[in-house]
């Protein structure tokens, strides 16, 4: 049905005839001479159409926004002083020799041009919010990563190999979709949160490298970067360590970001400890692009009287921290106060100030309310840790580690955001080192930071039983601009050290036999040592495109709450189909009285 692309077209096609297909982006009648903006997947182009051919103008004058149509015409060049610079195709135009309307349209729900349209609303219509250039350059980028990605993989041996979808609950960290069974009465699938366990079965069978671009599923809360259904770039290998794993994963995002972006990243990526992150950013993903950095105060505010720093000085499981922001004495009361209510929103609960006016004069050259909580030696300590210069100010946090890490970590970026202080567009980072357990107070046990079936350090094997809270494990996060793109590490691949890490994590050898007996098992009949990671692909799209959120960068995404507006799912069923799946629904107190 077409020749050309429309977006194809330029001068190089003067004076050929050709065919296009497409949809009326719009249409402008001057004088007697109709104009069509044709569109296509791969751009616009101007069609004329003039009185002389009756029967095609007599259609141009019935098309609308959004009409189907099929365009035979001749490719000329655009009169002098009418050329549009903004378009590939602005040189030239197309006279309409025939004019097909192959369907009409109703009027859209908005217009493509309209940036201003909900997304509850864009989502509700989303076939037609795709249609935008900018929605279909998103899920263009999407395709050429994918392709790129599956490119060196298959260079490097990896075999791309599916894992099933339908499966059994396995705890990782979030809640299951669960899939009732119709031949088993009682009894549940469960959507895989991850392809975990498979890939390790993978290297048991000796399948070597492996990796799957694939769909995972957690219900879970979400946010901007999470969906309850993504895709990630899935990799295992057997016999390599983590710094060969680490060498090749970096090399695939370098490539990948050369070919697609034409972006040059570091080479090597940088290494951190994640203590060494949690200390200097509090944060184990930082945006190394904000140079602002935190710095610890506990042992100055220890003995001073002013409670809230003096209590979390002395508090093991406490931090008391300051921020220096350059120029930010010129913050107004406003600004702090809207501040203090970000990082509330952290569990903060203030955000203490010192503003540098004149360094040099000492205590009479500082403004803030907590002055007069602070004596001269440690105010004097704070200036000069922190390296404080006329026109700074200095923020303070103290509480809990945790607290302060993630609200002060949080206001760093914003911070830096706002007051435009980043450096470099791509800074990308390994964070190494984590630890291996975190220790959950509320329910009194161990939990795994990453998954339980991540490797510790051999030389903290002997940890586990003595303190697990000083175990590393042998993880890695590739962290790109303060959003971590992927996570790793090398596996337990003997079935003593899985039993032992169970045990730790409260899971009894009856509980890992129900529901871990098959990779146990597997384990007995050896297991190579292997280790891989898992790339979030839509993360990796929605930073390479610039987009704000995942929902960007896919096509057919759900709401915050886990909705789709085009499909109105999820949704009841009938009777019918629960009764075959042995299901009787229980009535919520407000359908009780139905």
């Amino acid at each position: 049905m077409r020749t050309h692309y429309c977006g194809e077209l330029n001068a190089a096609h003067l004076d050929q005839e050709v065919t296009l297909v497409g949809w009326a982006h719009r249409r402008r009648d001057h004088g007697g001479v109709i104009f069509i903006d044709l569109r296509d997947r791969e751009g616009r182009v101007q069609v004329v159409v003039d009185p002389d051919t009756a029967e095609t103008f007599a259609n141009a004058e019935r098309v609308r926004s959004e009409y189907v149509l099929q365009v035979v015409g001749r490719v000329r060049r655009r009169p002098q002083g009418t050329e549009n610079a903004d378009l590939s195709t602005g040189e030239i135009e197309v006279l309409g020799q025939q004019l097909t309307i192959i369907n009409s349209a109703e009027t859209p729900p908005f217009h493509l041009d309209d940036d201003t349209v909900s997304e509850e609303h864009r989502l509700r219509y989303r076939y037609i919010d795709l249609r935008r250039p900018e929605m279909l350059a998103k899920i263009r980028l999407r395709a050429a990563v994918t392709r790129e990605l599956r490119a060196f993989l298959d260079s490097q041996g990896f075999i791309d190999i599916e894992t099933p979808i339908l499966t059994r609950a396995t705890p990782e960290g979030a809640r299951d979709y669960l899939v009732p069974s119709r031949t088993h009465p009682g009894e549940f699938f469960a959507l895989p949160q991850s392809p975990q366990l498979f890939k390790q079965l993978l290297m048991v069978a000796g399948m070597d490298r492996y990796y799957q671009i694939v769909r995972c599923f957690r219900d879970e809360d979400l946010r901007a970067d999470r969906q309850p259904e993504f895709t990630q770039l899935d990799i295992e290998t057997a016999f390599l360590d983590e710094d060969a794993i680490m060498r090749l994963s970096e090399s695939m995002i370098r490539r990948l970001f050369d070919k697609v972006l034409g972006v040059q990243l570091d080479d090597p990526f940088p290494r951190m400890t994640y203590a060494e992150a949690m200390r200097r950013y509090g944060s184990d993903r930082p945006d190394l692009r904000v140079p602002l950095e935190l710095v610890d105060v506990a042992d100055l505010m220890r003995a001073v009287e002013f409670k809230v720093f003096s209590g979390p000085a002395n508090d093991p499981a406490g931090r008391v921290a300051a921020l220096r922001l350059p120029r930010g004495g010129e913050l107004t009361r406003k600004e702090i106060d809207d501040y203090t209510k970000f990082v509330a929103i952290y569990g903060a609960r203030g955000l203490a100030y010192i503003k540098v006016n004149e360094r040099a004069k000492g205590r009479d050259g500082l403004q803030s309310p907590i002055l007069k909580f602070l004596p001269d030696d440690v105010v004097e300590a704070i200036m000069q840790r922190t390296a404080a210069e006329d026109g700074d100010l200095v923020f303070f946090g103290a509480d809990r580690a945790h607290v302060v890490n993630e609200a002060l970590g949080a206001l760093r970026v914003k911070l830096g955001e706002d007051r435009g202080l980043l450096q470099g567009e791509w800074k990308p980072l390994w964070v190494v080192d984590f630890p291996m357990f975190e220790r959950d107070e509320e329910a009194g046990r161990w939990v795994s930071l990453h998954h339980p079936f991540t490797a510790p350090k051999e030389e903290h094997l002997g940890l586990l039983e003595s303190d697990p809270g000083a175990c590393h494990s042998r993880a890695y996060d590739m962290v790109l601009n303060g959003t971590e793109l992927g996570g790793g590490s090398m596996r337990i691949y003997r079935g003593e050290v899985q039993r032992q890490v169970f045990a730790l994590l409260g899971i009894g050898e009856q509980e890992a036999e129900d529901k871990f007996g098959f990779l146990l098992n597997a384990l007995k009949y050896g297991c190579p040592p292997h280790g891989g990671l898992a790339f979030g692909l839509d993360r990796l799209v929605m930073l390479m495109s610039g987009a704000s959120s995942i929902r960007e960068v896919m096509a057919f995404p759900k709401t915050q709450t886990a909705s789709c507006p085009l499909t109105n799912a999820p949704s009841e069923v009938s009777t019918a189909q629960l009764a075959e799946l042995n299901i009787r629904l229980r009535k919520t107190p407000e359908k009780a009285g139905d």
